[in-house]
């Protein structure tokens, strides 16, 4: 929603709490200004007919979508209204060039907002695409605080692509336990693990079979399949127009592939890049990605036709979900006359690769990388016991952040704060077998940080291994605050130092800020770092970057402008918080 400022008082308390908002020129301001005001609260809902306590943003979950244009500065006041608990949002895919205290990363950008308290981030939405929004405090982006930004090219720029009609979904999976549950269970011993969700849910909409909740002994009324909340979503098309569809995935668990029944759809966009264009009928698709497709309605318009995620790369042990794909004039809920698909095999991990390889820049938007790198950091992502805790671990390294974030902790020289020691940036490559059970008894956990040359070119090799279950590696997604990265490659096996590099696409790769890490296999990833700020890297599933999944890149903190005291006030700097 775009809207003037009600007063210039209103801008006046905006001005006393962000010092950077004077730059903005007041006569412009209503043209390219997108405000949100937002009320963070628990509120009992039924999303897949299960009744329980939902974050909720001003009564709504998923939250309000931001829509804004290429160039907009957006502005978000934030209450928390939780009471007993902090908050953070991160607005993912936005690369906070000149912002990086908006970022929302909890221990890294910033302190957490305190229950009753406010905060308002300000950011510019500096390129056309399809974005994303998530709690990162704990495990909130699983409690149901998430949404949408669709961010617009400016008035009169085209996109090399044509359709006649902008649709958003956001995918996710769903607990009946709470967050808090869960965590605790994570860092209990013994150890409980969050196990498969409940649901799917579409534009956050699924349905549990209620039948199992009285089994399990739930009260009579918690589960009520005659619930309109939870009610199929429809997307009501018109024969023979064709519709941009973007899609984005905030699961907290699980890898996710989507279809609609009888048609193609072709692949235009991800994370706000451009693709040469290609057809498929099943979007893989991972927690943190955002695609847009494209999609003709152009099939039997006598009847609807089942949308439908399921889950891959895990044994599937949640329900499909259903959204409706509806042709006018039928009823939105009128069900197809077929059964829903069921998906590809969830152990195909050929086809998951192969689909990975499949995307290249699109021709007259290619951004070709550095030719070589300065430095390379292989990472082997590795499922660890410290302590009697199980953890997972880069490098023998489990992430643990702070109390005085990182960004604060750096720009004011608080060395007491975090670990100074650098971590590695390899392991026994010669020795290591990824395809065992290995015990990594030299693991632990640590808040070291990589710090990165400014403006140096930087290789990450992410490498896969065998979890602490026999036989098994998990699929990660790999998220990047503050910058996208080209996707150079990946590979099945162990990654070879001194000759894998050559298989390297530095043609057209894919630049995106969040990419797989498929079982027992490698990918190569090289970004810039010329984002002056302190940026998390780390698995998108909500569990494993619980248990230390993550690392922090530092880059250029001398250039950093003076920080707004609004992102102090714990750890260290605790007594510094301006309100």
């Amino acid at each position: 929603m775009t809207e003037p400022a009600e007063s210039k008082g209103y801008f006046v308390r905006l001005l006393a709490l962000f010092p950077l908002i004077c730059l903005i020129n007041f006569s412009s301001v209503e043209a390219r200004t997108v405000y949100h005001k937002w009320e963070v609260k628990y509120e009992y809902k039924s999303p897949d007919c299960y009744k329980k306590l939902v974050i909720t943003i001003n009564g709504r979950s998923p939250g309000p979508t931001i829509f804004a244009q290429q160039g907009d500065t957006v502005f978000v006041e934030l209450k928390n209204s939780l009471w007993t608990e902090n908050v953070a949002v991160h607005w993912h895919g936005i690369r906070q060039l000149g912002t990086p205290w908006s970022d929302g990363a909890e221990g890294v950008t910033q302190c957490p907002i305190l229950p009753g308290e406010t905060f308002i981030y300000r950011f510019v939405v500096d390129r056309a695409g399809t974005y994303l929004y998530h709690g990162h405090y704990g495990m909130q982006r699983a409690a149901g605080l998430y949404g949408s930004i669709i961010v617009s090219l400016p008035e009169g720029v085209p996109e090399p692509f044509s359709y006649d009609y902008d649709q958003n979904i956001i995918l996710n999976d769903w607990y009946h336990a709470s967050t808090n549950e869960q965590a605790a269970g994570l860092s209990a011993i013994p150890f409980v693990f969050v196990g498969e969700p409940q649901s799917l849910l579409i534009n956050g909409r699924g349905k549990y079979n209620c039948s199992l909740s009285t089994a399990s002994g739930s009260a009579a009324g918690v589960c009520n399949t005659t619930n309109p909340e939870c009610s199929p979503y429809s997307l009501t098309v018109v024969p023979g127009k064709t519709y941009r569809l973007r899609i984005g995935s905030l699961t907290s668990l699980s890898a996710l592939t989507f279809e609609i029944e009888g048609h193609d759809m072709t692949v235009v966009e991800a994370d706000g890049n451009y693709v040469e264009p290609f057809t498929i009928r099943n979007l893989y698709i991972y927690s943190g990605e955002t695609y847009s497709v494209l999609v003709k309605a152009d099939q039997d318009s006598s009847r609807n036709y089942w949308a439908t995620i399921n889950v891959v790369a895990r044994n599937p042990a949640t329900p499909t979900g259903l959204a409706i794909f509806n042709y006018y004039p039928n009823h939105p809920q009128k069900q197809p006359p077929t059964a829903p698909a069921t998906g590809p095999p969830w152990n195909d991990t050929a086809s998951r690769l192969a689909q990975s390889l499949a995307f290249r820049a699109r021709q007259g938007f290619i951004n070709k990388p550095p030719v070589t790198a300065d430095r390379v950091i292989v990472l082997l992502n590795t499922q660890n016991k410290i302590d009697g805790h199980f953890k997972w671990s880069l490098n023998n390294l489990s992430l643990i952040l702070p109390q005085t974030p990182y960004l604060v902790a750096l720009k004011e020289n608080l060395t007491g704060a975090f670990a100074q020691d650098p971590p590695p940036d390899g392991y026994d490559f010669a020795n290591y077998d990824i395809h065992s059970l290995a015990e990594n008894v030299n693991a632990t956990s640590s808040s070291r940080i990589y710090r990165l040359r400014f403006n140096s070119t930087v290789d990450v090799i992410l490498q896969n291994a065998n979890s602490m279950t026999v036989k098994n590696s998990e699929t990660h997604p790999w998220h990047l605050h503050g910058h996208d990265f080209w996707i150079l490659g990946y590979g099945t096996g162990k990654y070879n130092i001194s000759c894998d590099w050559r298989k390297y696409n530095l043609v057209n790769p894919i630049m995106k800020n969040t990419a797989p890490l498929h079982p027992y296999g490698w990918t190569a990833l090289r970004f810039r770092a010329d984002n002056p700020g302190v940026w998390a890297f780390h698995c998108h599933v909500e569990s494993h970057f619980y248990m230390g999944m993550g690392v922090v890149f530092e880059e250029g903190i001398e250039k950093v402008g003076e920080l707004p005291s609004s992102i102090r006030g714990c750890g260290e700097s605790e007594g510094h918080h301006r309100p």
